[in-house]
């Protein structure tokens, strides 16, 4: 139905239709399956984010001891002071933190588009939600939405970190959330693909370098910076703020970025901060001598 986000938007303009109805559709038209049972995959999918968010905020600890519990620290810092960013942008970052300290600890998530960026979608929806207010039909429909942009994004890019860096898992990601933010705030099919572009473009050039090779160290931090951009992008999108690079174009650029990038940034733990003397220092620290020699 649609290739592309000018096409994605086109149809939502041409038919007077949300993004995610868009989506809806061509999910029924793929899978030859109804309206109810598209719907009811999805909220599924919700449930899972949402009792992740939970678990993640109770306090989890990963078996390395590399991450855990700072879901916890920022809830209760919100709790004891006045965050410098607003309540509504830390509890995002705590949201979205806890979903991959969930994932870190071996528990159950959401790939959003991937297990190492499953944060930024969930984080931002379940804080936005305590602010916008929305029915449990208009969270499934965010989770369409995101789906749509991320559709087109691994139909014309990556969505991997060992295909095309950090940029490719949190960078789309953070624009999949914006983009959703802005349906779910009232704002127009363009608004969203403006913020997906916003978002995304202050990620190009992101490496992929976890230490140890572990999605932990600093997949987890990362998908609180992508959760806080998501967040940004869409007030400056419903703000009547546009992208000078059209959002395809964007991700070309990022598809582009991501092929010039060096292996050694891209998942495989041997740049960047996996490279850095306390980055080895961990991993010999969890897998040995033998492990850092190869």
């Amino acid at each position: 139905m649609f290739r592309n986000v000018a096409e994605l938007v086109q149809i939502a303009e041409q038919q007077q239709i949300p993004i995610s109805e868009v989506m809806i559709l061509q999910e029924m038209d793929t899978k030859n399956k109804s309206r109810e049972e598209v719907f009811s995959e999805m909220e599924r999918n919700l449930q899972v984010m949402e009792d992740a968010i939970a678990k993640g905020l109770e306090g989890v600890q990963s078996v390395t001891g590399l991450t855990g519990g700072d879901a916890v620290l920022i809830q209760k810092y919100m709790q004891e002071k006045t965050p410098l960013s607003g309540n509504l942008m830390m509890d995002a970052v705590s949201k979205a933190m806890g979903t991959n300290e969930v994932n870190a600890a071996m528990g159950m998530i959401c790939a959003t588009p991937t297990a190492g960026s499953a944060g930024c979608v969930p984080g931002t929806l379940f804080a936005v939600k305590n602010q916008l207010n929305p029915t449990r039909e208009q969270m499934v429909r965010y989770l369409f939405t995101a789906g749509a942009f991320g559709f087109v994004v691994a139909n014309n890019a990556f969505i991997s970190g060992a295909a095309g860096g950090c940029q490719a898992e949190v960078g789309s990601a953070g624009a999949m959330a914006s983009a959703a933010i802005v349906e779910m705030a009232g704002g127009t099919p363009q608004q969203s693909a403006e913020a997906f572009a916003m978002t995304l473009k202050n990620m190009l050039g992101l490496v992929c370098d976890p230490v140890a090779g572990l999605v932990e160290v600093p997949c987890v931090k990362r998908n609180a910076g992508g959760a806080s951009l998501a967040i940004v992008s869409a007030d400056m999108a419903l703000a009547g703020v546009k992208s000078r690079i059209p959002c395809d174009e964007v991700i070309g650029a990022m598809y582009q970025i991501g092929l010039s990038m060096p292996q050694t940034l891209r998942e495989t733990g041997e740049g960047g901060l996996a490279d850095t003397p306390t980055g080895r220092e961990l991993r010999e620290k969890i897998f040995g001598v033998s492990a850092v020699k190869e």
